[in-house]
């Protein structure tokens, strides 16, 4: 896993798969938080579970209640052109109408959301 601190937003990037589930979800945010003491955080799509983008697994949800009730900001970049899942974009549309959760392409359009 490496991070970088790029305006105050710690840019995750892990080949690993980070994400798994809630636990694994709130690990990940302390320890980034407390080592790079930022709370916002980017991290690559590839280093979450593929479960979590599959709404009615209700992964995704409780997942992203954590970082809501943490208050720290989170940015998923990567590519979600394979996804065809209506409700799926209807909730990617949504978050990234908010103010805490985005679904961006790169490290610099999560930078760019996370910072407004």
């Amino acid at each position: 896993m490496q991070t970088k601190i790029v305006n105050e937003v710690a840019i995750v990037k892990s080949s690993e798969m980070v994400i798994k589930d809630v636990e694994s979800a709130i690990d990940f945010m302390m320890v980034v938080k407390y080592e790079t003491n930022c709370n916002k955080i980017a991290l690559n799509k590839e280093a979450i579970v593929e479960d979590f983008f599959i709404l009615s697994t209700g992964i995704a949800g409780e997942i992203l209640q954590k970082f809501i009730t943490y208050q720290i900001k989170f940015a998923i970049y990567g590519d979600y052109s394979k996804y065809t899942s209506q409700p799926l974009k209807d909730f990617i549309y949504e978050s990234n109408n908010g103010k805490n959760i985005f679904f961006v392409e790169n490290e610099e359009e999560a930078i760019r959301k996370l910072n407004e």
